[in-house]
């Protein structure tokens, strides 16, 4: 018997050889579709597409340029409309070449210096700081004496003793990343004071921004911007927020004159035409604790899947003065956590979002809570559904009325 070859006897065992050569793509097809799943990362990343702006990162900018160029040709988008699992091709069609910023990844990098291709190309760009990086860097860089440091410099001795008895902690600063007048920081090793914040004022991208001034521990300070300390905070591996004092009262009914500003409980209520929020509206609440402006936090509200979706209403707020708010706001929500909603929705990208901080509570409810949290008392209570009121925790104990430091009643 003949040998069979390696064909045939595949053949004999019934594998059938797919003899079609694999499709061939050309160098500039290539680069078309690596571009795309750069873009399309950037997406799943920040659940948005690319943007235009001197405000924005440099990657992110070329994204943006490749986008558009892709939606402007027809041959383009129907090479990665496969791949175009966010739907950033639909918004695009009849874009028109003569309306775009840049003409392609070389313009762009030609209008900020930095000449294409050799060793300056996209992909060797990993260093490069976005012009918002360097003005950041420049404020935090641009300081002055401080005249009146002898002010501060007690604040500092104070702050570092309660550090030392443990009064105070040191945290990542990304776990909260908000500023406000009366915040510690430590930033690369010196540890700053924001002694005061400005009248808010627009950022490039519109977001809201302030004029601060920090006071350094060496004896400088600084009018930068609340987005330039923040910036290079996050920048810096050792940066550090310093948390409020965890001893004494939360906070009082009015504000004195030692006392330092540090956030707001709101509460809030969705316009979401969603069934099962449509039919409990008057009770169902988002509740959280803000460092910043209330206002902000709502103004992306109906792209937002943390708000259904919907635009949402302030139904209160409540002033905080001398509090850790990550504490704080761990506390309310694990008072209220049998009242909290069980609802899924699916998000801008149709995938299935759980939000929390909403809770099927009325809003009387919520005033007592704040209440109890005045008076010291609220760690002895959580919420019952069945009454739709607070009760007493097994084993807890009435705490004896608060003296001294708690404000008095307005």
């Amino acid at each position: 018997m003949a040998e069979l070859s390696d064909r045939e006897l595949l053949e004999e065992l019934g594998v059938v050889i797919d003899t079609r050569k694999a499709a061939t793509r050309t160098p500039r097809e290539e680069r078309v579709i690596a571009g795309f799943e750069d873009i399309l990362k950037f997406v799943a990343e920040h659940g948005r597409a690319p943007q235009h702006g001197e405000d924005r990162d440099i990657f992110e900018r070329l994204y943006a340029v490749r986008l558009d160029r892709i939606r402007a040709q027809a041959d383009l988008r129907d090479l990665v409309a496969d791949m175009d699992i966010h739907g950033l091709l639909s918004a695009g069609d009849g874009v028109s070449a003569e309306t775009m910023p840049y003409v392609n990844d070389g313009s762009l990098l030609a209008e900020l210096g930095i000449p294409p291709g050799g060793e300056s190309d996209i992909t060797k760009l990993k260093f490069v700081k976005s012009r918002e990086e360097i003005r950041a860097a420049e404020e935090i860089a641009n300081r002055a004496p401080c005249e009146d440091f002898d002010r501060f410099k007690p604040l500092f001795a104070a702050m570092q003793a309660e550090l030392s008895e443990g009064i105070r902690e040191t945290r990542e600063f990304g776990r909260d990343p908000s500023i406000a007048a009366g915040d510690f920081f430590i930033l690369s090793g010196i540890a700053v004071y924001v002694a005061e914040v400005g009248e808010p004022i627009k950022a490039p991208n519109g977001e809201s921004d302030a004029r601060l001034r920090a006071i350094f521990a060496n004896g400088t300070e600084s009018n930068l911007l609340r987005r330039s300390l923040q910036r290079a905070l996050y920048k810096d591996e050792t940066g550090r927020r310093v948390t409020a004092p965890s001893a004494g009262p939360l906070f009082g009914h009015a504000r004195q004159d030692e006392d330092q500003e540090s956030g707001t409980i709101y509460v809030q209520r969705s316009r979401s035409d969603h069934p099962d929020v449509a039919a409990h509206r008057d009770l169902i609440h988002k509740i959280g604790v803000t460092g910043g402006a209330v206002e902000t936090r709502i103004a992306q509200a109906a792209t937002d899947a943390t708000y259904l979706l919907a635009e949402v209403d302030i139904v209160a707020t409540y002033k905080l003065f001398n509090i850790n708010r990550v504490k704080l706001e761990n506390l309310l929500h694990r008072v209220l956590a049998p009242a909290r909603l069980d609802l899924t929705i699916d998000d801008r990208f149709g995938r299935p979002v759980q939000p929390r901080e909403w809770y099927l509570v009325p809003l009387s409810v919520i005033d007592e809570v704040v209440e109890k949290v005045r008076e010291g008392s609220i760690t002895e209570f959580e919420y019952d559904p069945t009454t739709a009121s607070l009760r007493r925790l097994t084993g807890a104990k009435p705490k004896p009325a608060m003296q001294g430091h708690e404000h008095p009643s307005p």
